[in-house]
């Protein structure tokens, strides 16, 4: 059965949270810890995490950073390289670039401006910032570092306890044995550290930390943040004593931003390897022990707690947090009872992909692609053409916003959604400026493409021109409304929550769409670009996807000022009934959606715009049925898309999507077979990874998996049965607490 969204809109804001009912007790221990990841040896790309979604730290094998300098990196650890010579702050704040005309007004946009750099500057500018590094230091009876590397390591073996989030390491060394514990604090940013080892005696094992110089420049081939040999461009200062259990506090300061390592737990002694290094050297002050613990809370001076937690505390709200986040949201079983051989990696990618983006995911801004594993995403996409160089440099992209983090909403983790589904409201000032005080809109707000923390639009040409991140904020409004809709006051207050948000995306949907004489219809575009970046941005009018989510965005904006009673303004409706229709192509071999109009039949061989992500199978799968979508053309279409598209180039999310569309049409056998698909892989911790196309570590592709299983499992508005989405034969699926799609 098939329902037409505009048939059920009313039925989707009001009655329904929708909740798939639990099919049996599903033992959730058993299944999370079958998929603990194991290592002997350290990956040369990928570490092993642990983390609370605002911090996370990523260890090699030793549990720790003593041969691979993974990052430890956070949600708000941001820094400003110095301004470009001779610029000011002034000139910062009075950049403008150039204006294009758009059905003959001039409209400006943030790039193409005669200072390239600037633009450079506001490009890479602010930065994430590498908090550090910690690793195990071996000394010989004299106190003489040894130069130890992974191979001299003997009978390496490393977990990590998914229930806990405890990650344990164990190793020989010289004979002897050591076993270290790390744990995560969940109400602090802080690493709790646990040694045994009889190397610790007469500290011949120590600990060290470093730091090092991160900036906005080009870091593309390094999947590591930041450079430890330059040590002049940056400061570190050692205080002791500090009180509220901190024992030594290193100022790691970065032009104008400085960051705080706070250490404490057992008594030790620390020292400075050199002035001319940011290299401390931690001993323990019992070296007739054979155990050492200690934390390491990392901070800035506005964000410094009064007390730091000691390792027991950091370690307890590891195993509660976790606990609780495993107990009591959503979760899905394809493995228990399934006979096709497939189901086992499928429920070690959900369940390793739910612990890493809680980990990686759960802050209070919308993460960046690699989300606190790296900056890898800093120059450019591998083996495009130069006009689709981006300069990402750690920022993080509101139109992939949808994909990193719509999933907590089906998964029902809205304590972890709500932490950054705020940025609408916070960026909705900023937003209003750009649409209305710098482009001339009439009226809405024009939500950014790539961003930080401040909404500031980065400049580029696809930062501009892209525009399907705009109805985004209305998903994230209803699917939080259906969560509450049984409770009359709370939906009330989602309502006017969100009413500002909705108010004024709708109002620019509105304002963008332009009425086109000649044809009585309204026109999205041109300028603009598509979901797939890869169109001329001059001549893309009326793109398929884009018509279909204009028209699903207005009528959710019209029927959430229904809900709160008041006057839906009459150009959204006029828009919505007189959009442009789906434009299409019509053969000997059927009729199929195309990308935009006017684009010439022959383009399903023309691999310019076969080659990227293929939105036209989400007009029905990622999106509910609209009312233009014709639901035997959007099948058509599809089909067609597995067998005409470069699916060798696709990546990341575009196998989730192309699995919703498949299940949506009766394909379920297909569904698997996307989710499944040899390009779309998940390394041995649950990494999801790049391809040919982005580095690894890329969560959009981990985000899309979580919403395509919630939906493909839990079902979606007038779905029938359980688990829709899968096959019949062969799979047994259980679900638990799972929030239905539209």
């Amino acid at each position: 059965m098939h329902w037409n969204i505009y048939a059920v809109i009313p039925l989707i804001l009001t009655f329904s949270s929708l909740v798939q009912p639990t099919n049996g007790a599903i033992d959730r221990q058993s299944i999370v810890s079958r998929y603990n990841p194991t290592r002997n040896v350290s990956s040369q790309t990928t570490p092993m995490q642990v983390g609370n979604g605002f911090f996370a730290f990523g260890a090699d094998v030793t549990g720790l950073q003593t041969f691979e300098p993974f990052a430890i990196m956070s949600s708000w650890g941001w820094k400003n390289d110095t301004l470009p010579p001779g610029k000011t702050l002034e000139d910062i704040a009075n950049y403008h670039g150039v204006s294009w005309l758009n059905h003959g007004r001039l409209v400006e946009y943030d790039f193409g401006s005669n200072d390239p750099a600037l633009e450079q500057w506001l490009t890479a500018n602010p930065n994430r910032v590498n908090l550090g590094r910690i690793g195990l230091l071996f000394r010989d009876g004299g106190g003489n570092v040894l130069n130890v590397t992974e191979a001299d390591l003997e009978d390496v073996k490393q977990e990590l306890d998914l229930w806990t989030g405890k990650m344990s390491s164990s190793f020989v060394f010289g004979g002897e044995q050591v076993r270290i514990n790390v744990v995560s604090g969940q109400d602090t940013d802080t690493v709790a550290v646990s040694i045994q080892s009889t190397l610790l005696v007469n500290n011949t094992l120590g600990i060290f930390l470093d730091f090092p110089w991160n900036d906005g420049l080009s870091k593309f081939s390094a999947p590591f943040v930041g450079s430890f040999n330059l040590t002049s461009n940056h400061t570190t200062n050692l205080s002791t004593n500090l009180g509220g259990g901190i024992q030594a506090q290193i100022a790691h300061q970065l032009v104008a931003s400085t960051f705080l390592t706070s250490l404490g737990g057992d008594n030790f002694t620390i020292t400075r390897d050199s002035p001319s290094t940011h290299r401390y050297t931690v001993l323990s002050n019992s070296p007739t022990s054979d155990t050492f613990s200690f934390t390491s809370t990392f901070t800035t001076a506005d964000r410094m707690p009064s007390t730091i937690p000691s390792p027991a505390e950091v370690e307890e709200s590891s195993v509660s947090a976790w606990e609780e986040y495993w107990s009591t949201s959503g979760f899905v079983d394809v493995f228990t009872g399934s006979t096709d051989p497939r189901a086992d990696e499928l429920q070690r990618r959900i369940i390793l992909s739910r612990y890493l983006m809680r980990v990686n995911e759960a802050g209070d801004s919308p993460p960046q692609e690699s989300g606190l594993v790296n900056d890898g995403w800093s120059q450019s996409r591998h083996n495009c053409p130069v006009r689709f160089l981006l300069f990402l440099r750690s920022k993080f992209h509101m139109e992939m916003y949808f994909w990193h983090s719509c999933h907590w909403a089906l998964w029902n983790n809205w304590d972890l959604l709500s932490r950054s589904s705020s940025i609408y409201s916070r960026f909705l000032p900023s937003s209003l400026a750009r649409a209305q005080i710098q482009q001339g809109w009439s009226s809405g707000a024009r939500w950014p493409k790539m961003t930080d923390p401040s909404g500031r639009s980065s400049p580029g040409e696809i930062n501009n021109l892209l525009i399907w991140q705009q109805p985004h904020p209305l998903m994230f409004a209803t699917y939080e409304l259906r969560s509450v809709s049984t409770d009359q006051e709370k939906k009330q207050a989602v309502l006017e929550k969100w009413e500002d948000v909705v108010r004024e995306t709708a109002n620019w949907m509105s304002a963008f769409a332009w009425w086109n004489e000649s044809t009585s219809v309204y026109d999205l575009g041109p300028p603009m670009y598509v979901v797939s970046e890869d169109t001329s941005p001059n001549v893309t009018q009326n793109p398929a996807f884009e018509l279909a989510y204009w028209k699903l965005g207005l009528g959710i904006a019209e029927m959430w000022m229904n809900e709160l009673g008041v006057d839906i303004p009459s150009n959204w409706t006029d828009v919505k009934n007189n959009l442009a229709q789906l434009p299409l192509e019509q053969t000997d071999n059927g009729t199929f959606y195309k990308v935009y109009e006017g684009l010439e039949d022959d383009f399903w061989t023309d691999p310019e715009f076969t080659n990227d992500h293929p939105a036209l199978v989400g007009l029905y799968g990622w999106l509910p049925q609209t009312e233009d979508v014709d639901l035997s053309i959007a099948k058509a279409t599809a089909e067609k898309v597995w067998v005409n598209w470069n699916i060798s180039n696709c990546w990341g999310w575009d196998f989730p999507m192309l699995a919703m569309s498949a299940a949506r049409n009766g394909e379920t056998e297909q569904a698997i077979d996307w989710l499944l698909h040899p390009l779309f892989q998940f390394d041995d911790v649950g990494m999801p990874i790049g391809g040919v196309r982005v580095p690894t570590p890329y969560f959009p592709g981990s985000g899309s998996l979580l919403y395509s299983i919630a939906m493909m499992a839990g079902g979606w508005d007038g779905s029938d049965g359980n688990a829709p989405g899968f096959p019949k034969d062969g799979w047994n699926v259980t679900v638990e607490s799972i929030s239905k799609a539209l």
